[in-house]
């Protein structure tokens, strides 16, 4: 039974730190990969300039961390 201050959530102590990591993960990937969409436009017209994929150009600039 929750007690007075309790915000109704999952205790924390019997959380498996696998699944805080396996969500901050995806959550992360999920920002990663999401980009406004000036900056997707601007992305996919400089790889199609190289010759490569959108998915190959952002991977580039996600490993790097810079442009080519």
């Amino acid at each position: 039974m929750p007690t007075i201050g309790h915000n109704g959530g999952p205790p924390l102590e019997d959380d498996d730190p696998a699944q805080w990591r396996l969500w901050c993960w995806r959550r992360a990937k999920k920002r990663a990969w999401s980009a406004p969409p000036e900056i997707a436009l601007r992305r996919l017209a400089r790889a199609e300039e190289l010759g490569m994929s959108y998915r190959e150009y952002t991977l580039e600039i996600l490993e790097r961390g810079k442009y080519l």
